[in-house]
């Protein structure tokens, strides 16, 4: 199993209660943030931990709030974008950081860019891996989207409170097993949504759905598998979920994400085989930052920094290196 810092834990105070953050941290210098997505760990940065403390950064990448080691409070507003960014803020609190580069995937990406709105005096730069610098669907347009069915998209379904937890909490070695696999072609996919009547399905969660995964490469060793899988099952998925259940609150309190124009530099990362978050929804970017670079990783898939991470770290790292070299903040 690829090598990754064991845990430390730290009390964080930027979100409306104090939190437990079991955190990762790897090398000296700039300090660079590493923020997981839905349903992942901090485990899914171990490529990029080990290069980017060896290029002369200080890299730490936490369990964010409701996964692993971390806390999982119960309220579900505690989930809201407002706490997961000031989780971030926090941390460099705790770790005596002045200030950060961010870099985020899937609804850490989300976390990322929030940052520079919301905490513009601590944000160095930030990166998004797969997701674009951009709104937030409602309930209300995904409703739209579906006609009502709320099976439909997974978004949705996980608006009600214990639905989605008791089908996939029992499940989480075989959903784990079929999430992390290496990605296909989606053309051939995508062309058959384009032709079915009806709103297509868009809920990998569900029993079932993913069972055309197996015919993929496996994208993790047998023992990062069970990684994974052991932690979801001993915590279920019940706090990533309560990440989605703050879309419309999200809306209200961070109005400005993918709306306000960003003044420092940024990176963004796409994978041209990404069917959740498609490279195409970057198109609105670089009318919003100044300061961009786009680069897209070829033949990967929506967990592009564990499927490629050579490519991944070479792309990053060229670019903190000539942004923000690697020493003291």
């Amino acid at each position: 199993m690829q090598a990754f810092p064991s845990p430390e834990m730290h009390t964080v105070k930027g979100g409306t209660d104090p939190v437990q953050l079991a955190v990762h941290e790897a090398g000296e210098g700039r300090a660079v943030v590493f923020s997981h997505g839905f349903p992942e760990l901090a485990f899914s940065w171990r490529y990029q931990l080990p290069a980017v403390a060896q290029a002369g950064f200080r890299a730490i990448a936490p369990d964010q709030r409701g996964y692993g080691g971390s806390s999982k409070p119960d309220a579900i507003d505690a989930y809201s974008l407002k706490n997961l960014a000031g989780d971030l803020a926090g941390l460099l609190d705790a770790l005596e950081i002045e200030k950060a580069v961010f870099v985020g995937h899937d609804w850490g990406g989300a976390v990322a860019w929030a940052m520079p709105l919301l905490y513009p005096d601590r944000t160095l730069g930030v990166a998004g891996i797969c997701t674009p610098y951009m709104a937030f669907p409602s309930t209300e347009m995904l409703h739209a989207l579906t006609g009502g069915d709320e099976e439909l998209h997974y978004m949705l379904w996980f608006q009600k409170p214990g639905v989605a937890e008791a089908v996939i909490d029992p499940r989480a070695a075989e959903l784990m097993e079929k999430l992390l696999r290496h990605a296909t072609d989606p053309a051939e996919r995508l062309a058959e949504i384009a032709e079915q009547e009806g709103p297509p399905s868009m809920n990998p969660f569900l029993p079932g759905a993913l069972d055309g995964r197996a015919l993929a490469e496996p994208l993790v060793s047998a023992e990062e598998l069970a990684f994974y899988a052991d932690t979801f099952a001993r915590t279920g998925f019940r706090g990533g979920i309560n990440w989605y259940r703050n879309l419309d609150r999200n809306l209200t309190e961070v109005p400005g994400l993918g709306q306000e124009k960003l003044d420092l530099p940024c990176l963004m990362l796409t994978a041209e085989w990404d069917l959740a978050l498609r490279p195409e929804f970057t198109a609105g970017m670089p009318a919003l930052i100044d300061d961009l670079e786009m680069h897209g990783i070829p033949e990967a898939g929506h967990w592009v920094q564990q499927e490629a991470p050579g490519l991944v770290n070479e792309r990053l790292l060229d670019w903190l290196t000539r942004r923000f070299g690697s020493g003291a903040a």
